[in-house]
């Protein structure tokens, strides 16, 4: 479909930042594109691109007219859904952006569940943090996203919600291991690996402690929730996560305790999509199923 190829090479100019570069990517001449892109911006009576001393950038115009054809190529994907159903078939993409905690356990599951009844529809899981996952779902870049503490939901649709309290993550072997219930202030004597600033957890986290006497300064910081999970051992130092995130038993090397909600109240997952949009069907049955799968890890509904 012409428009789709038009998003095609658009998209390709935008990536590289000029003609030559995308051409390359699209094993076409710089040319021949440059004769594509000159024949749509007379088309439309406005530059695509800002032309800059080095390479390009869209103009206002050129980023109306990709949203537009990505909408476009949304619907027409929402389409071929929707006519597989009547051909009693169940085919799609689903395109999901999540949070890191929703890696390990939880986004696998759902999706061989799924799959166990629906081999034919494809995935496209993607990590991104709370602003990226939103952004995802205003480019059309995901259908449905699965995110902790949102930045924003102004141009979302909220489909579900789960709490989830923060939980201190720790060696058999730690002395805290012992307790049911961590407070704040049991942390400070023992070395603490925090989540980047970027994430929900550390942003709870840093509210707890603007608010509290206590103050701990991390260790270790990092963007990966399972280095964190990993490092506990070596030095008895103690990492954090929500329970979404972490294995459903302590059957393995580290444990897991929740933080007394005094000190540090539960944060909300959030399972949204792009507010007005109709989603493919492969799309909007699995968002259903996560929704019972939350209300379950919620305790607040029955079987997934």
């Amino acid at each position: 479909m012409k428009h789709l190829e038009t998003l095609d090479f658009i998209e390709a100019i935008s990536r590289a930042g000029s003609i030559r570069g995308a051409a390359e990517s699209l094993s076409i001449t710089s040319t021949a594109l440059n004769r594509r892109l000159l024949s749509l911006e007379e088309e439309l009576g406005a530059p695509v691109f800002e032309r800059l001393p080095r390479g390009v950038r869209l103009s206002t115009a050129g980023e109306l007219l990709i949203q537009h054809v990505r909408n476009q190529r949304a619907d027409l994907e929402r389409l071929r859904s929707q006519i597989s159903d009547l051909k009693g078939e169940r085919r799609g993409h689903v395109k999901v952006a999540c949070s890191q905690a929703l890696l390990p356990y939880f986004m696998p599951r759902e999706i061989n569940n799924y799959r166990a009844e629906h081999p034919l529809v494809t995935f496209e899981v993607n990590l991104r943090d709370r602003y990226r996952a939103e952004r995802a779902l205003i480019t059309h870049e995901a259908d449905i996203a699965l995110v902790f503490e949102p930045v924003r939901l102004s141009d979302v649709q909220v489909l579900a919600t789960a709490p989830q309290p923060v939980h201190a993550v720790m060696s058999h072997e730690h002395p805290l291991a012992t307790k049911k219930v961590i407070r704040l202030s049991d942390l400070s004597d023992f070395p603490v690996g925090m989540p980047s600033e970027e994430f929900g957890v550390r942003y709870l986290l840093d509210i707890a402690m603007r608010r509290s006497s206590v103050q701990i300064v991390p260790g270790i910081e990092s963007d990966s929730f399972e280095f964190l999970r990993c490092y506990p051992g070596p030095e008895l130092m103690v990492t954090f996560q929500i329970p979404i995130g972490l294995p459903m038993d302590d059957s393995g090397p580290v444990v897991s305790r929740p933080i007394d909600t005094r000190d540090v109240p539960p944060g909300v997952l959030y399972l949204a999509q792009m507010r007005q949009r109709t989603l493919p069907v492969a799309a909007a049955n699995f968002a259903r199923q996560l929704a019972q799968a939350l209300d379950v890890a919620s305790g607040r509904g029955g079987h997934a």
